[in-house]
């Protein structure tokens, strides 16, 4: 399972912040960090243009994948739960004004 990401996404570290997601085996994706080797794993999904628009994306294990916050906090809480990992209270979602959840 892979969670995409960019540095400057306040949803993408909310997640970050709220769950364990090595413990999980969540492997987190950087984008735009001149990681070619994240891009090239986001292609090869054929998700690309899907992360021009938002970010985060989690990719999960049948290599489906979720791109709306909601959907991946809802099955990173489920995962947590099944992995006895206790997921820290997220209070209030954050929010993309910035429009810096996406792929630059």
């Amino acid at each position: 399972m892979t969670l995409f990401t960019t540095d400057d996404c306040v949803l993408c570290a909310q997640l970050k912040k709220q769950f364990d997601l090595s413990a999980m085996e969540v492997q987190v994706e950087v984008l735009g960090n001149n990681d070619a080797g994240a891009l090239a794993h986001l292609a090869w999904h054929g998700l690309v243009e899907k992360a021009r628009k938002a970010l985060p994306i989690l990719v999960l294990d049948d290599s489906s994948a979720l791109d709306e916050f909601d959907h991946i906090e809802s099955h990173l809480l489920d995962r947590a739960a099944r992995y006895g990992l206790a997921a820290r209270h997220s209070g209030k979602r954050a929010g993309c004004e910035s429009g810096s959840c996406a792929l630059q």
